[in-house]
């Protein structure tokens, strides 16, 4: 399966249509049980047709071997459904922190989501000249256009202005600033690969919002 943010060491990712996954290989890992187990259980639980379809997607691995194994791929609720029977102090440990992992995952996905909407050229880039894009990649990248034109980050300018966590600040922008954006995002997708250092291409930006808005002001 295609990953938008790559698996991390406890087998979660996001795949391509933004949803948090875990790898039933590493749930059987870190709960100290068999693979073939986790497997017979997924495929025994008391669940209708329905949500196995939606919450367990069939893989496959490549063991020692060099054989392909099959696995599966689950949503939160796949998980929660599938961990519930999993008992003991050790199995409780675990079932809270890939819980909250799943919480984290998810907030970095509405955060990509955002930066898809508000700067779809530029994540479009980020995701052509990155093999396995991070979310840092995107948000760092948004980030530094909305501190040049907005003077802040888009969780500051939510939190300034009173916006619900995740939701777009794009409608909240005047018809400047989001000229100035988009103006910004067009020389930006240029500048990732001619000028990968951070620090310069914020500078090379902020001079160039510089002159595109004296170019404006004397066309008004």
């Amino acid at each position: 399966m295609k990953a938008l943010v790559p698996m991390d060491d406890y087998g979660i990712f996001v795949d391509c249509h933004d949803t948090v996954r875990v790898d039933s290989l590493y749930v059987a890992k870190f709960f100290n049980k068999e693979h073939r187990d986790v497997l017979r259980a997924i495929r025994n639980l008391d669940c209708s047709d329905e949500f196995r379809q939606r919450n367990f997607a069939q893989s496959k691995y490549v063991n020692s071997q060099g054989h392909n194994m099959p696995c599966y791929q689950m949503t939160r609720d796949g998980f929660v459904f599938l961990v519930m029977g999993f008992t003991g102090k050790k199995a409780a440990q675990f079932k809270e922190f890939y819980i909250n992992r799943f919480n984290e995952m998810e907030s970095q996905i509405r955060s990509l989501v955002n930066a898809r909407q508000q700067f779809p050229k530029l994540t479009k880039m980020v995701r052509a000249i990155h093999e396995n894009p991070k979310p840092y990649h995107y948000s760092n990248e948004c980030d530094l256009l909305n501190r040049i034109v907005l003077g802040m980050s888009a969780k500051q300018f939510r939190t300034a202005n009173g916006i619900e966590k995740g939701e777009s600040i794009r409608p909240y922008l005047t018809d400047e600033q989001i000229a100035d954006l988009d103006y910004l995002q067009d020389v930006d997708i240029g500048l990732l690969v001619a000028v990968p250092d951070y620090s310069q291409r914020k500078r090379m930006l902020e001079w160039s919002l510089m002159n595109y808005r004296g170019e404006n002001n004397v066309l008004r």
